[in-house]
């Protein structure tokens, strides 16, 4: 039986080991949107989308393939002004295809209109085209927005999520959409939208192979309960400062720092029980559980607890690049943002609560199977950080 679970622990690693490309951050998208009204029967929307996923999938539906060939040399020789040329020689075709997949109605639909030019902008190190529309409505206590941007169907991302803020009808606040929930009302409950960020934190990190690999290495690399809950509470204060942080917009670091650090966090503490392994064959007695002190943690284990804070700031500040929260309305979604850090939490403890009485079963079952399920899960997770890392800072 320990043999059994060892090899399929070992086998599931190399699996994802495998499609880690795929599951990494990158196959999905996410839309910015701010809405507000000017005056009555006036709605004004701002929206950010990916430069390069706008360009294709608007030649794609509209059939121009001279804006795929303009836009997508102007996005390999990172050109923000031939960028910004590209759309404005191809407007009519872009603007089609947005004002068709993003609407905002009262009673009957209201008319779009492009208002000013495109600009060009890096956001999570991606380059963003953003432009304004204005649509005319009648006169209501409330809007509907709906946005069935990038669907998946187009089969160049999955799970777009449109991430909308606005202040609207007398009220304010902030709405995700995706797949599962296309539009919102001004006049939609406040339990509502939390929910939506719930479920969109819970979804993001079990998309997120990094951030679940740096929780599994916490766990193996954990002799008892308590050490992976002190583990995992260091873990969610650590990412938690920086993820409100950002969200007032008090700490900004590009992605192509973050990104790189997050992938190393992930192989230094999955290395950390393989070296405590070596370690314990040199020195026993060295290792032996310890049963004084604060939390029953020996020097190490305080060590290694400073190790993951000084991570989790990390991974705080990948959570906050996934909603793009570097924005001047930032702070509009402050308490939205702490739900979708729920929605983490949530998702992180039901893993824990998952794998970690596996391991204790593997444990008591037998003497050398505890040793060789930590060191296959350790290292199969340090070698996929550590391949995560060089291809990182290549393509940063």
């Amino acid at each position: 039986m320990p043999r059994v679970l060892v090899v399929l622990a070992f086998a599931a690693l190399a699996l994802l080991a495998g499609s880690a490309p795929a599951l990494a951050h990158g196959f999905s998208s996410t839309v910015y949107v701010g809405v507000t009204s000017p005056g009555s029967g006036h709605v004004r929307a701002e929206l950010g989308l990916e430069y390069d996923l706008l360009v294709v999938s608007a030649a794609d539906y509209e059939h121009d393939d001279p804006l795929f060939r303009q836009g997508t040399a102007a996005f390999d020789a990172r050109d923000p002004a031939a960028q910004v040329a590209a759309l404005e020689a191809h407007a009519a075709t872009v603007v089609r295809y947005v004002t068709e997949r993003f609407q905002v109605t009262t009673r009957t639909p209201c008319s779009p209109a492009k208002d000013g030019g495109f600009r060009a902008e890096q956001r999570e190190g991606v380059p963003y085209a953003v432009f304004a529309l204005d649509y005319r409505c009648d006169r209501a206590d409330a809007h509907e927005v709906r946005s069935t941007l990038f669907p998946d169907s187009e089969g160049y991302v999955r799970d777009t999520k449109t991430i909308v803020t606005y202040d609207l009808d007398l009220t304010s606040g902030s709405a995700a959409l995706d797949a599962n929930q296309r539009s919102f009302s001004t006049q939609q409950s406040v339990g509502a939208r939390f929910w939506e960020f719930f479920r969109l934190g819970a979804e993001h990190l079990l998309t997120g192979l990094d951030h679940i690999l740096f929780l599994l290495a916490l766990i193996a690399g954990s002799r008892r309960l308590r050490e992976i809950v002190l583990a995992a509470t260091t873990f969610t204060l650590a990412h938690s400062v920086t993820f409100v942080l950002a969200a007032l917009g008090l700490v900004t670091v590009p992605a192509a720092i973050i990104e790189p650090l997050i992938a190393l966090s992930i192989a230094v503490v999955a290395g950390w029980p393989l070296w405590r392994l070596w370690r314990r064959r040199a020195n026993p007695a060295e290792f032996e559980l310890a049963g004084d002190g604060h939390f029953s943690l020996d020097r190490a284990g305080w060590l290694r607890l400073a190790v993951v804070f000084c991570f989790g700031l990390a991974h705080g500040l990948g959570f906050a690049s996934a909603l793009g929260i570097d924005t001047a309305w930032s702070w509009t979604l402050l308490w939205s943002l702490l739900v979708f850090n729920l929605g983490i939490e949530a998702v992180q403890l039901a893993i824990i609560a998952l794998v970690f009485p596996l391991l204790v079963l593997v444990r008591r079952r037998s003497l050398t199977a505890p040793q060789w399920t930590t060191g296959l899960i350790a290292a199969a997770v340090s070698v996929l950080g550590l391949t995560w890392f060089v291809e990182r800072i290549a393509a940063g």
